[in-house]
């Protein structure tokens, strides 16, 4: 075994992104039901004569394997490729992913805005949303931002000389 097939065997540990493990769960289900969504009125789009419907259509196709290959690549076994893909994709930033899947949702929309390809793209486009939050990080707890206020409120009393609104 070379040490390619080594590397490759091995599972490669996420960065610790700040996501919780629902809310990972919560981004990969929605990219899945986003896949499906995109699938399905990606080739319902494409039942019609005018070409910038098929384009969307396929493009819409398109969102939808590339979604499946990122988040659940093992939809994918018949690809070579799928874990390399995913591999890479898990190393990405949710900002990043953001950006991919909102774009990659949004074109088909500028192509051919219809009914259609609005709302099959809604849920892929949510997708990227939840990963453009998940790039905010946690909200901080309300004991340490009252510790912090504290702490400025305390800071400025020592920088003016003035203790209680009286000065020194």
């Amino acid at each position: 075994m070379s040490t390619e097939e080594t590397a490759a065997s091995t599972p490669a540990a996420p960065e610790d992104d700040g996501m919780t493990w629902w809310y990972r769960w919560l981004c990969k289900i929605a990219g899945v039901l986003g896949g499906i969504s995109c699938a399905i009125s990606g080739v319902w789009n494409c039942v019609t004569v005018n070409p910038l419907n098929i384009a969307a259509g396929v493009w819409m196709v398109l969102n939808a394997f590339v979604l499946f290959l990122c988040e659940v690549p093992f939809c994918c076994q018949f690809i070579e490729f799928a874990n390399a893909v995913a591999a890479r994709a898990d190393k990405l930033k949710p900002w990043q992913k953001s950006f991919f899947y909102c774009g990659m949702a949004l074109f088909p929309i500028f192509l051919s805005f219809s009914f259609t390809t609005l709302f099959g793209n809604a849920i892929a486009f949510a997708t990227g949303v939840l990963y453009g939050l998940a790039s905010l990080g946690k909200k901080g707890d309300a004991v340490t931002y009252a510790r912090l206020q504290h702490q400025k409120q305390g800071d400025e009393e020592r920088m003016t000389g003035t203790t209680n609104g009286a000065p020194e």
